[in-house]
């Protein structure tokens, strides 16, 4: 970071598994969550909170802007399948499908959002994930094809 630059950057990134099967199932997610959290720390960034559901993840954090954010996801996507497929917990090999949601708010939102992600399995009682993604592409006003969203099989 170069003195006298300041910054407070809070993120939200939204990712799948590929074909959107439901592999990180509770007993990897006690692994794979806090093994993203290290990665992002390990990066420079503050990871507020890394949750989510067998098929998708979340990962917020206080971002650090030596990193892009697709170089920060790049590298979360490409260390978290190394991670996983060293553990050869499935037969052929683990994949996150390609894209990402990025999203971000302010510092009187990060409670919030730390609540949100961490009540992911109580949220998808109520909700899909494609309905909760599509919801988040609206409210953020973000422009976007339906052809390139994930692979939703719901």
């Amino acid at each position: 970071m170069t003195p006298g630059t300041y910054t407070q950057v809070y993120l939200q990134f939204v990712f799948a598994v590929k074909f959107r099967e439901a592999l990180i199932q509770p007993n990897y997610q006690k692994e794979v969550f806090p093994y993203i959290a290290g990665l992002v720390e390990s990066m420079g960034h503050k990871s507020f909170a890394v949750n989510g559901m067998p098929d998708h993840v979340h990962v917020f954090m206080s971002f650090n802007p030596k990193h892009s954010p697709s170089e920060t996801i790049k590298e979360i996507k490409r260390a978290s399948t190394n991670f996983i497929n060293e553990k050869n917990w499935f037969p052929g090999k683990f994949q996150w499908q390609a894209g990402y949601g990025c999203f971000s708010y302010s510092k009187s939102q990060v409670d919030k959002v730390v609540n949100y992600i961490l009540n992911q399995k109580e949220h998808h009682r109520k909700k899909s994930f494609q309905q909760e993604y599509i919801d988040f592409l609206e409210k953020f006003e973000v422009d976007f094809d339906t052809s390139y969203l994930f692979e939703f099989f719901d």
